[in-house]
């Protein structure tokens, strides 16, 4: 079976440290989770508007991109690395937290809309919507979800979605030499764990950690669409 053809992997989130272990830098993390296993090392770049590293993977050259744009702004970055180095969509994959799977779900899919995302409704703004997606599970709110995305999560919902990441990064070679359909069967089988009742219940009381950040924030910004 032919390989997908990957020239750039976008890890949608927001910059600083105030919102380093949000739900909402679940794409920062999985390209993160990707640096680290093929010992690649990020780097500002102003040109892009945001950090980028370089990693080979099954002999192929990938671009990994974190913008640092905050949520909402994320396609201008993302164009830019593409224009420079050629990459069509159809050769990016984007991945980001999505309110519509609970934590322990993540999946792979190509095109479609943004579901709500801001995010990646501005990567579609400059993109058009070919691009591959990778998307993690982080779950509904019970209260609003711009609080939710920019609070941190409970411990062991944490590590389902750190556990949906490497199980994302695992099928990234599988992607490039076995294609799509492959990756997919093997990413979609992943099992979801249960969440115990204390992170159920520590779902509210981490509500409040993301409220701060939310009033007037570029951050917030880019999750106000994803309550939807």
């Amino acid at each position: 079976m032919e390989g997908l053809t990957l020239k750039l992997i976008v890890g949608l989130g927001n910059p600083g440290d105030e919102y380093a272990r949000t739900r909402h830098n679940a794409g920062f993390w999985f390209v993160e989770e990707l640096a680290r296993r093929h010992a690649a090392t990020f780097r500002g770049d102003s040109r892009h508007q945001g950090e980028l590293a370089r990693m080979r993977v099954c002999g192929v050259e990938l671009w990994l991109l974190k913008p640092m744009t905050f949520m909402n702004r994320s396609g201008g970055p993302v164009r830019s690395v593409a224009t420079f180095y050629k990459v069509p969509a159809a050769e990016i994959l984007v991945a980001y937290d999505e309110l519509d799977f609970p934590a322990g779900v993540v999946k792979l899919r190509a095109g479609g809309g943004s579901a709500g995302h801001n995010g990646v409704s501005d990567v579609i703004a400059h993109l058009g919507d070919e691009f591959w997606r990778i998307r993690i599970g982080v779950g509904k709110p019970s209260g609003t979800g711009v609080d939710h995305v920019l609070s941190r999560p409970p411990a062991d919902e944490e590590r389902l979605i750190r556990d949906c990441v490497s199980a994302a990064a695992d099928i990234v070679p599988v992607l490039l030499e076995e294609g799509s359909q492959k990756a997919m069967s093997r990413l979609h089988r992943h099992a979801v764990p249960k969440v115990s009742e204390e992170a159920r219940a520590g779902k509210e009381s981490n509500a409040g950690g993301g409220s701060k950040a939310s009033k007037g924030s570029k951050a917030s910004e880019g999750s106000k669409a994803s309550e939807e």
